[in-house]
């Protein structure tokens, strides 16, 4: 059977995904309101309530719709917050740029070192990690990166920051942690510029381990915003790996989140620790664009408390 028709056969079977089909064929043609309100009955199945907000999906979708600040965009530019966050925190924290390109027909891959990595600018997702230029796959990456290029991010979930970021591929320094696949994640959900929880997660791409600690470094009962983390509500072992060790700069790397997130109803500060060095990764609004679920559901309305949304 080829890959058309397992896909239509899996249409058939499945109304959720006809629905959501047919709502992005159509994406354009509705108001922002109106799209998010129908995607949010489908993706979370119950009705958005955009008049009184209570869990923490349903205001990041009123924050998508209503707290539209200029900054915002450059904020979520993976170019242009570099410089944002270095006026703020220091240039100290930032991934070194081995250089930006508006095109993937202008990369210069001789120039490139034997690691690094690329990513586009404008949107998630479009991602390519060279871990040894030798076995890199240069058409494969580039097919990946000029379908990147092409997204319109801002229409996928209407996320209003990405609407106007510049769509640029640049190419960053390569850091790694030894003893890891990959660099564990760790990151900081601010409420109102404090930073709450962080949740961890180790080894991405092979076995994906979430997990939520307070800022005391308790672990918490609960996972969230992947249905990959339900492994990790046992308290003592999860798959074999010990809980995750309280970073040892973990005072220094709330103070960093405190000031990036300053005056921002919510916001997501991704940090990465390497060699005892924290860096910047990235600055999210709506993580899982605010459908991602959470067990037990009823954290969904404790982190829809501390929200506290501004005035329209």
């Amino acid at each position: 059977m080829n890959k058309f028709k397992k896909f239509f056969y899996y249409l058939l079977n499945n109304r959720r995904a006809i629905k959501l089909v047919l709502l992005y064929k159509f994406a354009k043609f509705y108001s922002d309101e109106k799209f998010l309100k129908k995607l949010f009955r489908i993706r979370m199945g119950y009705e958005l309530n955009l008049d009184n907000p209570q869990t923490f999906s349903e205001k990041l979708q009123w924050l998508k719709l209503y707290n539209r600040k200029p900054e915002y965009t450059q904020m979520v530019d993976k170019f242009g917050v570099k410089e944002y966050v270095a006026n703020i925190i220091g240039e100290e924290y930032i991934i070194p740029t081995l250089c930006v390109w508006d095109r993937v027909e202008d990369i210069d891959w001789d120039a490139l070192p034997n690691q690094f990595v690329l990513k586009c600018t404008h949107d998630s997702g479009g991602l390519v990690i060279c871990k040894d230029k030798a076995t890199l796959d240069i058409q494969k990456a580039t097919k990946k990166l000029k379908k990147s290029m092409q997204r319109d991010y801002f229409y996928d979930n209407r996320e209003w920051p990405y609407k106007n970021v510049k769509k640029r591929i640049i190419a960053e320094k390569f850091i790694e942690v030894q003893g890891h696949q990959d660099i564990p994640d760790y990151k900081f959900f601010c409420f109102n510029g404090e930073p709450m929880y962080c949740q961890v997660i180790r080894d991405r791409n092979t076995k994906e381990t979430i997990d939520f600690y307070d800022m005391k470094w308790n672990h918490m009962p609960f996972v969230g915003l992947n249905p990959v983390a339900k492994n990790v509500l046992e308290p003592i072992l999860r798959n074999g790996l010990q809980p995750v060790v309280k970073p040892l700069h973990l005072d220094n790397m709330i103070a960093v989140c405190k000031k990036l997130a300053k005056n921002i109803p919510f916001s997501r500060i991704d940090l990465y620790v390497v060699e005892d060095r924290e860096y910047f990764g990235e600055i999210t609004f709506y993580p899982m664009s605010g459908m991602g679920g959470f067990h037990p559901q009823e954290w969904n309305y404790t982190f829809g408390s501390w929200i506290k949304l501004p005035q329209k």
